[in-house]
């Protein structure tokens, strides 16, 4: 029996998650509301008692799966977040219904640095999606001739070698107008084919992952479920991937979660789930909601947390930072000259950078690094500039030492490895 849902997130004076999905009942919303006390647990205001959340509906089978397969992500890959974590499993487990979607949401594997998990997670992906097809030194054309009514998913390692600068990315833009097409169903490329040159179209909708240093083109970014990794701090540990020892179960898994699904095709094919999110980021996430809903248990609250979560953040994230663990490692060198001061305006701290002489900081652009560069840098790592006190007890604009301990853990930390707490000077 289907679980009572709440009524839709916009139905006026309620404070209910969306309609959970019903199979083969497209748009089904519940007649009457549930009562106060039923609320799904993650929509209670803060200010609600707990008690008044409503449970999970029943797990199915698909939601064990989905258990199993999160869990062997994680013992790989550290993500950045749980949601990350469940906004993976759901991708991949969607790979396997890729003729039901009428978008193929793309996976951004992104990060700012070298050694942040990327290749290992699409190592893991390779075992886990269906028909996975790597594109390392395949050709544009290779690919689209590939595409079936059962598509590949395409797995893009190192991508920023592609699209890194605007030469590779003038090189390669074709292969980024095949990856923005195959996002929709329906979207061909024409090519002539034969020695008679006979105008041929040639599919390009198929779900993909892709991972590289740095944000991807916008118009790429903007059709993914994107995944900002970090690098592992210390303390944090993770199960070597062995190939041998490690894929037999993870096909195992793979085939699994494809049994679980595939009858279920037409059905997913069938539903519209009320989405947190709306226009394009509803249209990529949507795959992964519909697979949440299927597998039913927390998985449906689970995906809509996720979603709202992470299509917020990446509305809220600048645009076009160029990134480098260069910059903290050269601000950590700074706040030990300074006696690890608690914070430095952005003035003083431009100004210590570009004194460096064996940095690029003196001659970065046309009159050395400003401070938008700084900030576009900065925020690849999540450090964003404030108001801050100088000894003179004036206010101007600048960063605390805090905000860099998480980072000079991650990227640089054998660059004078940092405490919580600052040092302080006896005398």
């Amino acid at each position: 029996m289907q679980p009572t849902t709440p009524e839709p997130h916009s139905a006026p004076g309620k404070a209910a998650w969306p309609t959970v999905a019903v199979p083969g009942r497209p748009g089904h919303a519940p007649e009457a509301a549930p009562a106060a006390d039923e609320r799904a647990p993650d929509t209670v205001p803060v200010d609600q008692p707990a008690e008044e959340a409503v449970p999970d509906p029943e797990p199915t089978y698909g939601s064990e799966v989905l258990n199993e397969l999160r869990a062997q992500i994680a013992q790989f890959v550290i993500l950045p977040s749980p949601q990350a974590l469940d906004a993976v499993t759901l991708w991949v487990a969607a790979t396997h219904l890729q003729p039901a979607w009428q978008h193929a949401p793309r996976l951004a594997v992104v990060g700012p640095a070298k050694r942040c998990g990327k290749s290992r997670l699409l190592d893991v992906l390779t075992e886990t999606v269906h028909e996975p097809m790597l594109t390392i030194n395949t050709t544009p054309a290779a690919i689209f001739r590939s595409i079936t009514d059962e598509p590949p998913t395409l797995l893009v390692d190192e991508a920023d070698t592609i699209f890194g600068t605007p030469k590779q990315a003038e090189k390669n833009e074709e292969m980024r107008g095949l990856l923005n097409a195959g996002h929709q169903r329906n979207r061909y490329v024409t090519r002539v084919v034969g020695n008679d040159h006979t105008p041929h179209r040639f599919a390009t909708f198929a779900m993909a992952a892709l991972a590289g240093i740095g944000d991807l083109p916008d118009t790429i970014m903007d059709r993914s479920v994107v995944i900002r990794m970090r690098r592992r701090a210390e303390g944090e540990s993770v199960k070597p991937f062995r190939s041998r020892r490690d894929t037999p179960a993870l096909h195992d898994l793979r085939d699994r979660i494809a049994a679980w699904a595939r009858p279920m095709l037409d059905e997913a094919a069938d539903m519209e789930p009320a989405m947190p999110v709306e226009d394009r980021a509803a249209d990529t996430w949507e795959p992964l909601v519909i697979v949440a809903d299927l597998a039913s248990g927390h998985w449906p609250r689970l995906a809509r947390v996720a979603c709202a979560q992470m299509a917020t953040d990446e509305t809220q994230a600048e645009e076009d930072h160029p990134s480098s663990a260069r910059i903290l490692a050269d601000i950590r060198r700074v706040f030990v000259a300074q006696r690890e001061v608690d914070s430095l305006c952005t003035d003083e701290l431009l100004h210590h950078l570009r004194q460096d002489p064996e940095s690029p900081w003196a001659e970065w652009g046309r009159s050395g690094l400003s401070p938008r560069d700084l900030a576009g840098m900065l925020g690849g790592f999540g450090i964003k500039s404030g108001n801050v006190r100088l000894i003179d007890g004036t206010q101007r604009k600048g960063y605390t030492r805090n905000k860099f301990l998480d980072a000079w853990r991650r990227y640089c930390p054998t660059i004078h490895p940092v405490d919580a707490e600052p040092a302080r000077s006896e005398g």
